[in-house]
């Protein structure tokens, strides 16, 4: 049986024998919406609990639209001219709105790179600048949580009459769900902010990781409840959040209340993304589903978590992710040099590191099954990862073959960043 998956943007193909193929875990099939600019419309007049679009953002407010940064499709070039139109109708003139992208700690977007995010009228029309976690200049100390941990968050979202928030749901690794409030922080949070928030998903009480803080996981997870809390501490916010097929298509939008749209959006991620699977298998082969999914490798690593579901212990993984931009930080690479878990842990517990977190985790994964990794990375670069460098998918193949014998049962994972294999109990 012969796959195309995606690698950067283009297609890799892939021949099995369908005598080791369990199963091909893809999403629930379901068509993008078919007039998205209705869509829109509609959505934006529904009205829940006297909560609309309308009564949401009026004259004189000075509104605040916080937008993923390139690393994060959303679709925003599609869906901002028809919310900045209704504010314009509205009485709200373009000099009364701003973008701010919520890059956390990722590195900072080129105009050209922001003009593509929202598209050349935007652009044209309306201010935008991007959040920098370092810069105390921006940044505004906006209270405390009950587990004291300070809210620094950026100062013209702080400042704002209303703040919309936007991007688009989708598994998460550690937040359970990104979207929502995950463009609060880390998103526009300090680094210090985004630091106290992340270590909330080291165990508390005992070593590793707190169970809950993973996949699809919300009730009880200490990240999402925290970034719930921060997020409520802010101006009045509007959700405007997509949820996309695996070609990036729109299949939904999840709109109105900033906490009900995003339970209610996440609800339908589940029913449409979560794949239930009787076993795990011996050879897992997972395409991150090409640019911008496997720009880099902390990126590609939320591929890389979810597939690890539907491994077996000692199984292979192939993961197929161009990481065209390197690993994605160079803080990543520095934690690794504990090759220790335990070590690790115990460092990450006295200094603790947003990327060292993705490390640990990588790590973790690493020392349970072989991890084959198809990439442009340095083959130095992914030993230290702990992972095996491959340089074609037939050898990655060959590879595979010689350490499992026999006949694998193999699972084929074609956009393995938007679909959650799971087996229940």
């Amino acid at each position: 049986m012969t796959f195309f998956l995606p690698y950067h943007q283009k297609k890799i193909e892939v021949s099995l024998s369908p005598k080791n193929l369990a199963s091909v875990i893809v999403p629930r099939e379901m068509s993008p919406i078919p007039d998205l600019p209705q869509a829109i419309t509609i959505a934006l007049d529904e009205s829940r609990d006297q909560y609309s679009f309308d009564t949401f953002a009026q004259k004189g407010d000075k509104v605040v639209i916080i937008v993923s940064d390139i690393t994060r499709y959303s679709g925003s070039h599609l869906f901002l001219p028809p919310l900045i139109a209704r504010m314009n109708r509205n009485g709200i003139p373009d000099h009364d709105i701003a973008i701010v992208f919520s890059l956390g700690i990722h590195r900072p977007m080129s105009f050209e790179e922001q003009k593509q995010v929202v598209g050349e009228e935007v652009a044209q029309r309306i201010k935008m600048e991007n959040h920098d976690a370092r810069n105390h200049n921006k940044l505004v100390f906006s209270g405390r949580t009950t587990k004291n941990n300070p809210v620094i968050i950026n100062r013209r979202l702080a400042e704002a009459d209303k703040v919309i928030l936007t991007g688009t749901i989708g598994y998460h690794y550690l937040a359970g769900f990104g979207g929502g409030r995950k463009s609060i922080v880390p998103g526009m949070a300090s680094y210090e902010t985004c630091v106290a928030a992340h270590l909330l998903v080291l165990n508390s009480e005992g070593g590793g990781r707190h169970p809950l803080a993973r996949t699809g996981v919300l009730q009880g997870n200490p990240l999402h409840e925290h970034m719930m809390e921060v997020g409520r501490l802010i101006p009045p916010k509007f959700l405007f959040n997509t949820i996309l097929s695996p070609d990036y298509g729109m299949l939904n939008v999840a709109v109105g209340h900033w906490e009900e749209a995003f339970y209610q959006g996440c609800d339908f991620v589940d029913r449409h993304f979560k794949v239930i699977i009787a076993e795990r298998a011996d050879l897992v082969v997972v395409s991150c589903g090409g640019y911008p999914k496997d720009i880099n490798f902390i990126q590609a690593h939320k591929t890389f978590d979810y597939a690890f579901n539907a491994l077996r212990p000692g199984g292979v993984m192939i993961l197929i992710a161009a990481c065209s931009e390197g690993v994605g930080n160079q803080d990543f690479l520095g934690w690794l040099r504990f090759q220790d878990p335990v070590e690790m842990e115990a460092e990450l517990r006295k200094n603790f590191q947003v990327n060292g977190q993705t490390a640990y985790a990588t790590l973790m994964k690493a020392k349970k099954a072989t991890v084959l990794l198809l990439s442009e990375l340095p083959d130095s670069v992914v030993r230290t990862m702990s992972l095996t460098p491959v340089h074609s998918i037939e050898e990655a193949l060959a590879r595979a073959y010689r350490i499992l014998e026999g006949n694998p049962t193999t699972y084929v994972i074609p956009y393995g960043s938007t679909v959650l294999p799971w087996v229940e109990g």
